[in-house]
C-alpha cells in the first residue's frame, strides 16, 4: 500500500490513533485525553485546503474567479419571481420604475440593485362615508354614524344626513400611478368621494334628493369621481357608489314628515282637481262646438230659404210681366188658399141682389177626416 512506508502505520492520516486533522482522539466521546484544541483544528483545516485547491499550495486566481462567478450567479438567480393572477409585478431597479410584469415567472434585478412592488388589482375595496358598520360595505347589525361626515347642504339650503359606500379596486393598466402617485390611497378615495357627494347634493333641491333623483346621484357621483381621479393619476377605478340613507336630520325628522304629509296631500288635491279639469274642459269644448255647428246649420238653411224665396219672386215677376192679370188672378187663388184651406168655411152668394143667398157646400175633406178621428177613438 502506499502509505504502509509511513511510521508507526495507521493509513495515509500519519501515526495510529490520529485522526484525519492529525491528532488521535484525546479524551473525546469519553475518553480521559484533554479537549482539543479548536484554533489548531481550524488551522491544520485551512491548510488542507489549501492543498487541495488548485496550484499546489494556495488558491490561485482561477479558484478565485470560479468562486466569484458562481457568487454571481447564485445572486443573480435570486431575481426570479411569482406573480400571483390576481396580482400584477412593478419592477424597480436602484428606485426606479422600469416596467409592469403580468402573472407568472418573472425576472427582475435581485436586491440591492432591483426590488419587486406587488400590488392585488382584482381585490373590491369598500369604503364607507357617513357611517362606519362592523361588515363592511353592508350596514347590518352593528354601524356607527358619523355625522361630520354624513350631513350635507342642498341646494334649497336644507341639510340632508346621507350615508354611501364606494367599491373601488386598482386599475390594472395604472397599477405604477397607484403605488407611486398617491400616499395613502383609501384616505385619498374617501376624501375625493364626500367632496364629489357634496357637490352633487348642493346641485339639487331636498325633494329631488329623498325621492326620485337617487339613481342619477350615484351615477352622477361615480363619474364626477372619476374624473376627479383621473385627473390625480391615482390608478384607481370607481366600481359602484351605493346610497345607503338618505334622511332629514334626526333632530326634524318629526316635522320634515309632517311636511311631507302636506305635500302629499296638496298632490293629490292637485291631482283631483286635474282629473276634474280635464273631464269638464272637454265636455265644455264639445258643447260649444255643437252650438257653433247649429248655429252655422241655422245661417246656411236661413240663407238657402232666402236665396230661394228671392228666385222665386224672381220667377214670379218676369212671369207678372208677361201676363199681368193672370198671374194676379194666380196669386190671388193661391193667398186665398193658404188663407182659408183650414178654416170651416160659408160661401155666400151676394149676385143674388139682398146678399142672402147661400151656396151649397160639401165638404169633402171634413168628410174624410171624420171617419179617421173616429178610427183611432
Amino acid at each position: 500500500m502506499p502509505w504502509s512506508n509511513q511510521s508507526g502505520g495507521g493509513g495515509p492520516w500519519g501515526p495510529r490513533k490520529q485522526g484525519p486533522w492529525g491528532t488521535g482522539p484525546q479524551g473525546g466521546g469519553g475518553g480521559n485525553g484533554a479537549p482539543p484544541d479548536l484554533e489548531e483544528l481550524l488551522r491544520r483545516s485551512q491548510d488542507k485546503l489549501r492543498q487541495v485547491m488548485p496550484g499546489g499550495g494556495g488558491m490561485g486566481a482561477k479558484g478565485a474567479a470560479a468562486i466569484t462567478l458562481g457568487a454571481v450567479l447564485l445572486w443573480l438567480a435570486t431575481g426570479f419571481y411569482t406573480v400571483r393572477p390576481e396580482e400584477v409585478g412593478l419592477n424597480m431597479v436602484f428606485g426606479r420604475y422600469t416596467g409592469t410584469t403580468q402573472p407568472g415567472l418573472n425576472y427582475n434585478f435581485p436586491s440591492p440593485i432591483g426590488s419587486v412592488e406587488k400590488r392585488a388589482v382584482t381585490t373590491v375595496n369598500t369604503t364607507e362615508v357617513g357611517y362606519r358598520s362592523a361588515e363592511g360595505a353592508r350596514r347590518s347589525v352593528g354601524f356607527r354614524d358619523v355625522s361630520e361626515e354624513s350631513l350635507m347642504l342642498t341646494g334649497d339650503e336644507n341639510i340632508v344626513d346621507i350615508d354611501f359606500a364606494v367599491q373601488w379596486q386598482i386599475n390594472p393598466a395604472r397599477a405604477a400611478d397607484y403605488v407611486f402617485n398617491i400616499q395613502a390611497p383609501e384616505a385619498s378615495v374617501k376624501a375625493v368621494a364626500e367632496a364629489s357627494m357634496r357637490e352633487v347634493v348642493g346641485r339639487r333641491n331636498i325633494q329631488q334628493i329623498l325621492t326620485t333623483d337617487r339613481g342619477a346621484i350615484e351615477t352622477e357621483v361615480r363619474q364626477l369621481m372619476q374624473d376627479v381621479l383621473n385627473s390625480y393619476k391615482a390608478g384607481v377605478e370607481i366600481r359602484l357608489v351605493q346610497l345607503q340613507k338618505v334622511d332629514p336630520p334626526q333632530q326634524v325628522i318629526d316635522a320634515f314628515r309632517d311636511v311631507q304629509a302636506a305635500r302629499q296631500d296638496q298632490d293629490r288635491a292637485r291631482n283631483e282637481a286635474e282629473t276634474y279639469a280635464s273631464k269638464v274642459v272637454p265636455e265644455a269644448r264639445g258643447e260649444a262646438a255643437r252650438i257653433v255647428q247649429e248655429a252655422e246649420a241655422y245661417r246656411e238653411r236661413i240663407i238657402a230659404e232666402a236665396n230661394g224665396s228671392a228666385s222665386r219672386f224672381k220667377q214670379v215677376y218676369e212671369e207678372y210681366r208677361k201676363a199681368p192679370d193672370v198671374t194676379r188672378e194666380r196669386m190671388y187663388l193661391e193667398t186665398m188658399e193658404r188663407v182659408f184651406g183650414a178654416s170651416d168655411k160659408i160661401i155666400i152668394d151676394t149676385k143674388n141682389g139682398n146678399g142672402q143667398g147661400v151656396v151649397p157646400y160639401l165638404p169633402l175633406n171634413e168628410l174624410q177626416r171624420r171617419p179617421t178621428q173616429g178610427a183611432q177613438k
